[in-house]
């Protein structure tokens, strides 16, 4: 009898144990996410981060042809665009910057762009030029418009940078993350030095991290 209530008393004991060491965790668990929420919330107040800005702001585009006999889309396009840094406390490291031109969905060139460090209230001006040819898959109706827009002098160009970034608090660096800026263009096409549609307008892009 007395060694089958010892095992009991030992099975309570064990039981209450293990109780405690879990309310424990559960406790030292609920400080630590406690602990990070007002981290962030004080590193939102002290740094306030803002989103970067992104802006076409200008573009050139002289040469713009599809050949229908061997599919090639031969593109001379420059563009502007300017990076705005609208934070007091927060630098940003451009580690990677890669520029793709898309039209009608389908890339057709890609630049890779210098690294660099932005400060604080900075803007940036990065300068992607497009030029060449490339192989495109274009369907009776992507050529229709094609054809549509070269008789406008406008075409449907979109820009899409690829980032790899950090941020710099202080003497801290953050990262890495990697953005994706989307910007949807409508651009005229220069014919001997002379725009043949209206003047190319400043565009603001789409930032998603």
């Amino acid at each position: 009898m007395g060694s089958k209530n010892g095992c009991g008393c030992c099975s309570c004991l064990c039981g209450c144990l293990f109780s405690c060491l879990l309310s424990l965790i559960f406790q030292i668990l609920f400080t630590l996410l406690i602990i990070l929420a007002l981290a962030g919330f004080i590193f939102w107040l002290i740094f306030r981060p803002n989103e970067v800005k992104f802006h076409v702001t200008d573009a050139s585009l002289t040469q713009f042809n599809f050949s229908t006999g061997d599919n090639n889309l031969h593109y001379n396009l420059a563009l502007n665009v300017s990076v705005r840094n609208p934070n007091k406390r927060i630098g940003i490291y451009y580690d990677r910057i890669e520029a793709n031109a898309y039209y009608q969905g389908q890339r057709f060139d890609t630049e890779t762009l210098t690294p660099f460090y932005q400060g604080h209230k900075n803007t940036t001006v990065l300068s992607p030029v497009f030029q060449g040819q490339r192989l495109l898959t274009l369907g009776s109706g992507d050529v229709s418009k094609f054809d549509s827009e070269k008789t406008d002098g406008t075409f449907g160009v979109s820009l899409r940078l690829n980032l790899r970034i950090r941020a710099k608090l202080g003497w801290i660096k953050i990262g890495h993350f990697k953005p994706k800026i989307k910007c949807g263009l409508k651009v005229p096409l220069k014919s001997n030095g002379t725009l043949s549609a209206a003047a190319f307008e400043t565009t603001k892009c789409d930032f998603d991290l």
